[in-house]
């Protein structure tokens, strides 16, 4: 499978090739850290399949630089603590210099001001907190961030359903659930809309009803619900048991109510759409080949964790071509200057090393008698 995604100047690829110091090694190590149990599984072991998958494809290409790519993974269940103990296995023990991981953004943040003290390159494949990269010039994501997935969620509540009266029910001791909220909120009023309602609960709560009632008596167009999937499927299905038959909003976080792992939300989150890294069924020409081998080594079609963390294969791949080896302040340098398509869109990355690309929402629909999703719309903030 020929891969293609990444395109810089000849200048700077001759300027990191006099300058790379050689290693003697035939593989080239990546660490990994993402919680291959605990809370988050069902991201950690799909963003590790998508990451595999790419491990795969590359060697059997021929490798890189004449090497050979090792990806070495550790299990930190999501818990920062965990993510400290595994990131100085990787480094101490494995010698690695290149870091994939982790997934949730408390994880990811616990271990950025080290990466960047060790001049370990770290991307973060899924970690959408803003603060992901304000450690330093070593610390990259594949993905967008919260305000801007929030904002994305305002836009498309208010343009594309229309929506004039907004209720808000979100997490209000969860970082990423607040900054979603605060950034939905400031895009959806910027375009005439008006939030009726805005409801809070804490990490850990069943029982919504309270709040839902308040949002039902509010009467809005459209409900936005910023948390992840075990927590909106169990809101939904007391939201929709309320009589509530709006539309439900959400965001990443959202990605497994559907899965390998059986589904976390029923009928009740139909007329849901949430904000996400790219679509499956998508006809574009990368997404396409990658959902094909993806779906022909695991029998089932990849989440955007998985199109995450094979995005940040081959950003590492390329910028180790780019630069000639694999020493970690020219791959760095090569990343910054990023320009290529990858799965989940056209990347390039701004002073913080965040991607500059679009979104798309997700609509949550029935196939064949089961839970599904299907694309909606591509949604852009930027502009």
């Amino acid at each position: 499978m020929k891969k293609s995604f990444f395109v810089l100047g000849a200048a700077l690829s001759v300027m990191a090739l006099a300058a790379c110091s050689k290693d003697d090694a035939n593989v080239i190590k990546i660490g990994g850290l993402a919680p291959l149990s605990g809370q988050y599984t069902e991201y950690g072991l799909e963003c590790k399949k998508g990451i595999d998958l790419a491990i795969e494809e590359i060697n059997a290409a021929g490798g890189v630089n004449g090497k050979t790519l090792q990806f070495i993974c550790e299990d930190d269940e999501g818990v920062p603590a965990k993510s400290v103990n595994a990131y100085k296995k990787l480094v101490s023990q494995d010698k690695v210099r290149f870091i994939i991981g982790s997934l949730t953004s408390g994880a990811t943040i616990s271990i950025t001001q080290l990466a960047q003290a060790n001049k370990v390159v770290q991307i973060a494949p899924a970690a959408t907190n803003p603060d992901v990269t304000n450690a330093g010039n070593y610390i990259f994501r594949a993905c967008y961030t919260d305000p801007f997935q929030g904002k994305v969620g305002g836009k498309f509540a208010a343009v594309n359903l229309g929506a004039k009266k907004a209720a808000i029910l979100y997490d209000i001791s969860n970082d990423y659930s607040v900054g979603l909220t605060d950034n939905f909120i400031e895009e959806y009023e910027s375009l005439g809309g008006t939030i009726v309602s805005k409801e809070s609960y804490n990490s850990g709560d069943k029982d919504f009803n309270a709040q839902l009632t308040k949002i039902k008596a509010a009467n809005p167009d459209v409900v936005y619900l910023p948390d992840y999937y075990a927590t909106v499927a169990l809101i939904a299905k007391q939201l929709r048991a309320q009589g509530i038959t709006t539309p439900i909003v959400g965001a990443d976080g959202w990605d497994g109510l559907v899965g390998l792992y059986g589904d976390q939300g029923g009928d009740e989150v139909l007329n849901g759409y949430y904000s996400n890294h790219y679509a499956s069924d998508s006809t574009d020409e990368a997404v396409s080949r990658y959902v094909n081998a993806f779906t022909a080594k695991y029998n089932e079609a990849p989440n955007s964790f998985a199109a995450l963390g094979y995005d940040s294969v081959y950003m590492l791949r390329d910028a180790f071509v780019a630069a000639g080896c694999e020493d970690a302040e020219n791959v760095r340098d090569a990343l910054e200057a990023t320009d290529g398509n990858y799965v989940t869109g056209h990347l390039t990355f701004d002073e913080k090393h965040n991607p500059v690309k679009s979104a798309v929402m997700i609509k949550l629909v029935k196939n064949n008698g089961k839970l599904s999703t299907s694309y909606e719309a591509t949604v852009d903030v930027n502009e």
